[in-house]
């Protein structure tokens, strides 16, 4: 059964990362080479008996192999998707729960249909700093270096005003006089 793409996108690329594509169900992408200029750039294992035949050919490839990605087609919905961005920021464990409820009021942290609210990522880290001249540190003193526990917090803005309000409702929240965060526009595939 052949299947029309939704989206083609081609690549230049290497055999780990046809491999890693080739295992990942969830991306819902069928793979097909391009032997365009040179029948030479495919290498295939030798034909295997009935008996001992696996379920998916085993492919070595030359990295200027191309590779066409088509993207399962899927049902649209009549609404439009609002821009996507990421927000992600780190806050000490002492204000995680005050930080991610100020961000969350903003509206970020909603899925498209608001089916899911609240919705983040978290994962514990290190921070460090060390506070220069003219820093008026609400952890550690001026000159010295300090490691902090802290989690990492990545959460999704539907739209540009969202991820704005998020970004501002993250500033006032946390409790250090420099915020590190990060905004990440993501892509509507």
């Amino acid at each position: 059964m052949q299947m029309r793409p939704v989206t083609t996108f081609t690549r230049s690329i290497g055999c780990k990362a046809i491999h890693q594509l080739s295992r990942r169900p969830e991306n819902q992408l069928r793979a097909s080479l391009s032997l365009a200029r040179s029948q030479s750039n495919l290498h295939t294992s030798p034909p295997l008996s009935p008996a001992t035949r696996i379920s998916r050919p085993t492919i070595r490839l030359n990295p200027t192999t191309q590779l066409h990605l088509q993207a399962k087609p899927r049902a649209m919905s009549s609404e439009t998707i609002p821009d996507r961005y990421k927000l992600v920021f780190f806050v000490p464990h002492s204000h995680l729960e005050t930080v991610k409820d100020a961000v969350f009021a903003s509206g970020a942290g909603t899925f498209p249909g608001g089916k899911y609210v609240k919705c983040c990522f978290q994962m514990p880290g290190q921070g460090q700093f060390m506070p220069a001249g003219g820093a008026n540190p609400a952890i550690g003193a001026v000159g010295t270096l300090e490691v902090v526990e802290e989690m990492k917090v990545e959460v999704m803005c539907l739209g540009r005003s969202i991820m704005l309000h998020a970004v501002e409702a993250l500033v006032k929240a946390h409790p250090y006089e420099e915020v590190a965060y990060e905004v990440y526009k993501m892509e509507n595939v």
